[in-house]
């Protein structure tokens, strides 16, 4: 039998759940953190002492109080001070940002990413040049605790690699090592699939806290997917869960990038869209995409016909997922946004003749509430995980 946690055991688990909770809710009282956490008020003040020592926190005087009596002090993240690197790798996009513990972009840089053949070099060059520039930038008493990255493909679970990813043209690629060599700050470099990092966004700091069961869609040019259940991502085996776009709605359908047919993103995705709208050639990307929702709203009747027949599609995936996952939350993002918003009648509709009534009546159809950054977001709280696990451990590694 195995011997129950040790006191040290014991004390690094709350360690790392008292800075959780700071890290995700904000500044947070001691009588609130005693509260939420069930341990009594000389643990709670002896625990922050610990994280105060390190740097992670520290602690004020209420701004306000409204009430009489000593006032509990309140416990704020040392945003300015600790931080990750979080990096967005988006079919059209680059993204780097400086993340301070609590979640604030301290910093952030941003380029566009040519479409084609997928570079190494061309991707993670710019990306380090961005986090080289945002480091040299910091104070003297700032530390990095963690790096990580948002990728569109599927990456297998541990190892950075990207073992596949059609609409970038990127097939085992090493990039979690290769951009951990070019940073050069001791630190690993850990890659999510984008899709599944927006997931867990949105339910830690988007439209569905506290939804412990939410399908998140994220529409780039293909279509990708993160699922929670009972407030866990769920990876699957290798890592490759969530790869809802490659759901066979349409055996018969259009060819998709990853050699099927009738997949969700063939018959959804942004190609899908434009070419029905008679628009693909002359415009691609988000905005091409919010330019066919535009003019469905002024009443184009190529651009409704359109969304119709995307949005029946898109009701039937999404009736599908209902069915698997029974879902409290179903969260469009990316340029499924904007989709879903010009096509909500209709996904409904679908819904309601494929998706069992059970799973349905209490659904909740929304859009996300970290608009085009969830994905980077993502990747900044997948950067935060070993410091929200062990504080002082990660602190004294990324000090040493």
């Amino acid at each position: 039998m195995r011997a129950g946690p040790s006191q040290e055991e014991i004390r690094r688990h709350n360690l790392g759940a008292l800075l959780r909770h700071v890290h995700l809710s904000g500044p947070t009282s001691r009588a609130e953190l005693t509260s939420r956490m069930g341990l009594n008020r000389s643990t709670i003040m002896a625990l922050t002492a610990d994280l105060t020592a390190a740097g992670l926190v520290r602690e004020e005087l209420p701004r306000e109080t409204g009430r009489a009596g000593r006032p509990s002090l309140v416990v704020r993240p040392e945003s300015a001070r600790v931080y990750v690197f979080a990096l967005d790798v988006g079919v059209d996009r680059l993204v780097a940002a400086r993340v301070g513990l609590g979640g604030a972009v301290l910093d952030r840089r941003e380029t566009a990413r040519r479409r084609g053949p997928f570079s190494l070099e061309e991707t993670v060059g710019p990306l380090a040049a961005f986090a080289r520039q945002m480091h040299r930038r910091t104070r003297p008493d700032t530390v990095c605790v963690g790096v990580a990255a948002a990728f569109a493909g599927g990456v297998a679970q541990g190892d950075g690699i990207v073992r596949f990813g059609p609409n970038m043209g990127a097939a085992d690629v090493p990039f979690g090592e290769e951009m951990a060599r070019r940073l050069a700050l001791g630190l690993p470099v850990a890659v999510g699939n984008d899709a599944n990092l927006a997931a867990m966004a949105e339910h830690l700091r988007g439209v569905g806290v506290g939804c412990r069961d939410l399908v998140y869609l994220h529409g780039d040019v293909g279509v990708g997917g993160g699922v929670i259940a009972g407030g866990t991502l769920l990876g699957g085996h290798q890592g490759f869960g969530g790869e809802v776009g490659h759901m066979v709605v349409n055996p018969e359908g259009r060819r998709c990038g990853c050699g099927s047919r009738g997949c969700l993103e063939a018959e959804v995705g942004e190609r899908a869209l434009l070419e029905a709208a008679g628009r693909f050639g002359s415009q691609i990307g988000r905005e091409a995409v919010r330019a066919v929702v535009s003019a469905a709203d002024r009443g184009d009747v190529v651009a409704q016909a359109a969304l119709s027949r995307v949005g029946d599609w898109l009701g039937l995936g999404v009736a599908n997922l209902v069915n698997v996952f029974n879902p409290e939350m179903v969260v469009f993002g990316g340029m499924l946004r904007e989709v879903y918003l010009g096509s909500a009648a209709q996904v409904r509709s679908r819904l309601n003749l494929d998706a069992l009534p059970a799973s349905r009546e209490r659904l909740r159809l929304r859009t996300t509430a970290l608009g085009d950054d969830a994905t980077l977001v993502g990747a900044a709280e997948l950067a935060f995980a070993q410091v929200l696990a062990d504080p002082l451990e990660v602190l004294a590694r990324a000090g040493s």
